[in-house]
């Protein structure tokens, strides 16, 4: 790892500007604001250093022994490589679930009194069910379409469907091993059969080749977010102004 440079992009920290003071209103958002955009960088730029680690774990390996590959494997790269593998399904996720949060609390700036705090209760969002509390923003359609390809088709057919096999069943193994040595399956005639053979294991010059374009496309989708938050922290600071201005505070009056 020292003999090579890290290769990518570092999501930065602190990047938005938000009214000094801010309203007792905006508490939420501007708390929300700080922790989701920090950890999304924290996860990203995790992903980043990851597919150096892998990189330099498959020239450090190379020339090993089949008993020292083992050692290693066991030792460092199995937890390296089943974090990293199940980094690009949470960055997804941290993705919607942030800007499902911060729309909705956004949404003040837009419809003022008419605001009503009926955001669903749930640990988990998806893409497809935050449109009702988005939509209304210009640059949520781009951040969504920069999301949507992270942890796609072709990442899970790649990985061998690693994060969900991991969890679910018995995942491919890292570097040495096979796997899968029977699966049961049914005929279009509904049949079942057994097939008898086995899947390697994964090799890390293939993982962090595979993780490289997830950490693009996270990097695209992290830019598609700063401009979302733009837009909302913009129509805040006109909604804030607007509420302190002179005119508004004579009606007060």
């Amino acid at each position: 790892m020292d003999a090579t440079a890290v290769d990518g992009n570092w999501m930065p920290y602190r990047w938005w500007q938000l009214p000094d003071p801010l309203s007792g209103r905006w508490m939420a958002y501007a708390e929300m604001l700080h922790e989701f955009s920090s950890e999304l960088a924290n996860i990203i730029n995790d992903l980043t250093t990851n597919v150096h680690r892998l990189r330099a774990w498959d020239r450090t390996v190379s020339p090993l022994s089949i008993d020292e590959k083992l050692a290693a494997t066991h030792e460092f790269i199995d937890i390296l490589g089943t974090v990293a593998l199940g980094q690009p399904y949470a960055i997804k996720s941290r993705f919607a679930y942030a800007a499902a949060h911060l729309c909705h609390q956004a949404n003040r700036a837009k419809v003022a009194g008419a605001w009503k705090d009926e955001f669903p209760q749930k640990e988990t969002l998806y893409l497809n069910e935050i449109e009702p509390f988005c939509r209304g923003w210009k640059t949520y359609r781009s951040f969504k379409r920069r999301v949507e390809p992270i942890a796609g088709k072709r990442f899970k057919e790649t990985s061998d469907d690693f994060r969900n096999a991991y969890n679910h069943r018995f995942s491919s193994r890292l570097v040495l091993g096979m796997t899968s040595i029977t699966s049961r399956f049914k005929n279009e005639d509904g049949a079942i059969g057994y097939a008898f053979g086995g899947k390697p294991a994964l090799a890390l010059a293939d993982i962090a080749d595979l993780l490289l374009t997830e950490r693009d496309l996270c990097y695209a989708a992290f830019e598609g977010f700063q401009a979302l938050i733009g837009e909302q922290t913009t129509a805040i600071s006109n909604f804030q102004a607007a509420e302190q201005s002179p005119e508004n505070s004579n009606r007060a009056r």
